[in-house]
Formats: C-alpha cells, sequence, structure tokens
C-alpha cells in the first residue's frame, strides 16, 4: 500500500478506470455476440441491425483506447465480411 497521499489516489482512481473499462469492454462483447448470433441465425434484417449497433460500439472502443484502430478495423472487416455472405 502506498504512503504517500498521491500515489494513494492513484491507486483509488486506477481501481474505478479499471471497472469502468471492464465494464466497456464487456458492453463491446455483448454487442459483438449479438450480431454472431444475428448471422448464425440467419436473419438478415436481425442482423443488419445488430451490425450497425456493432460497428458503433467497436467504433466508440477504439475511440476511447479499449481496441487498437488497427484491431477494431479488422473487427469491422470480418463483421462485413460475414453479412455480406449472408446475402
Amino acid at each position: 500500500m502506498p504512503n504517500i497521499k498521491s500515489a494513494k489516489k492513484r491507486v483509488l482512481v486506477a481501481r474505478s478506470k479499471a471497472a469502468q473499462n471492464k465494464a466497456a469492454k464487456s458492453a463491446l462483447k455483448t454487442e459483438l455476440k449479438k450480431f454472431e448470433a444475428a448471422v448464425a441465425e440467419g436473419n438478415r434484417s436481425e442482423a443488419d441491425a445488430a451490425y450497425k449497433v456493432a460497428v458503433k460500439a467497436v467504433d466508440r472502443a477504439a475511440a476511447k483506447g479499449l481496441l487498437h484502430r488497427n484491431n477494431a478495423a479488422n473487427k469491422k472487416s470480418g463483421m462485413t465480411i460475414r453479412l455480406n455472405k449472408l446475402g
């Protein structure tokens, strides 16, 4: 445990930020799973709606720094390919 006041504060801030990041990452994974479920089901209209939400979530995560921008682009590209295969 730190002794210096500013170090104690950093510990508290780091804990709260870690909790926020964990919640945001969990929400992102949930949106991606919803898209995957819609694609697996084969429902094009549901998949389209889930795709828009998932892409927005990925962009938001990349903007917050939860995902690297290349990783976000890779995820979006993969989702687009899976959506287009659904036809």
